[in-house]
């Protein structure tokens, strides 16, 4: 039994990732470390905000902070293993490592679609029912949405994850990616894995197209709302509140479709690892860029709070 254990459960994983292009694998590593700081401090600025200033004490910018560092969460999950591959001859990830990574990036990918929805909830109240927004949206709501979010995805996580980590691999430790994804541990398996693949069905529905049928119903109610408004200043105004969450959807949900809909041909699983790099490392980073440029309550708050500091320190040291 222990034999058949050991030859099950490799002791290490290859990940061949952008092996087959070593030519990109410089340029790449200068991106993604590029991005990846981008990322970190982005979200850490928009987290930091919006517990400082007070007035982004708002459901609006609680979900946001809990999206930011959601963001930074996953994609340290997955970019400092593949800088270390992209810089070295090395490919490798241990088996543990391996099994953090997908669970990991399971349970964060599944309660991004949850919030995400949630956040659009959070602007149909804000535009359809504003008298009612503050009663609607009241804390304790708030946090029990967010919890819902997490505690959802960190169930689906346990569940698919647990069912591909009990697959026999029989020796198997070659992953055709540059990160370990449920998908493909699954392809590595040498026996059937038709259950794996109803669950990864299932929670699909439940995680990836239910939150998103509720996001494209809360914002057919808030096109229906804001076409009734007959000032063009307060369709601006409904329309700058929701733009920014509007962008962050289309990357997020596009990216994802993009790469489950393309054809099954020899480039697309290459194409399957491009697509893969945009929404693990480059989308986290558009988020906080996005949140910040084209909303002027954040970037108010931050001139505040840069102002506030360098006032309070130059202060000081003037007292010195």
């Amino acid at each position: 039994m222990m034999e058949i254990a050991n030859v099950s459960s490799p002791e290490v994983f290859v990940l061949l990732g952008f092996s087959a292009r070593p030519s990109l694998e410089t340029v790449l590593f200068i991106v993604v470390l590029s991005f990846y700081v981008v990322s970190i401090l982005g979200n850490g600025i928009i987290i930091l905000v919006s517990h400082m200033d007070v007035h982004l004490h708002t459901p609006m910018y609680f979900f946001l902070a809990n999206l930011s560092f959601l963001d930074m969460s996953f994609t340290t999950s997955i970019v400092p293993q593949l800088l270390a591959n992209l810089w070295g001859p090395q490919k490798t990830i241990s088996y543990g490592g391996c099994v953090v990574q997908f669970y990991i990036s399971h349970w964060l990918g599944a309660t991004e679609c949850v919030l995400l929805a949630t956040m659009s909830y959070d602007r149909y109240a804000a535009i359809c029912r504003p008298l009612h927004y503050t009663v609607i949206m009241h804390p304790q709501l708030c946090l029990g949405l967010a919890l819902a979010s997490w505690l959802g995805g960190l169930t689906t996580s346990m569940v698919g994850s647990t069912l591909t980590m009990l697959l026999p691999l029989c020796g198997n430790n070659c992953i055709d990616h540059f990160f370990c994804e449920m998908p493909v541990i699954m392809q590595l398996a040498c026996v059937d894995t038709s259950l794996n693949e109803m669950e990864m069905y299932l929670a699909s529905f439940v995680f990836v197209v239910l939150p998103l049928g509720l996001i494209l119903v809360s914002y057919g109610h808030i096109a229906r709302a804001v076409l009734k408004i007959r000032s063009a200043e307060g369709r601006r105004k409904a329309f700058n509140t929701c733009s920014s969450h509007v962008a962050v959807v289309s990357l997020f949900y596009g990216s994802i479709i993009f790469m489950y809909l393309q054809p099954a041909k020899s480039t697309s699983h290459e194409q399957g690892k491009f697509i893969a790099l945009f929404y693990t490392v480059v989308t986290p980073a558009l988020n906080p860029l996005i949140y910040t440029l084209r909303n002027t309550e954040v970037k108010s708050a931050l001139r505040h709070t840069v102002l506030e500091n360098c006032c309070g320190s130059a202060g000081k040291l003037a007292q010195i």
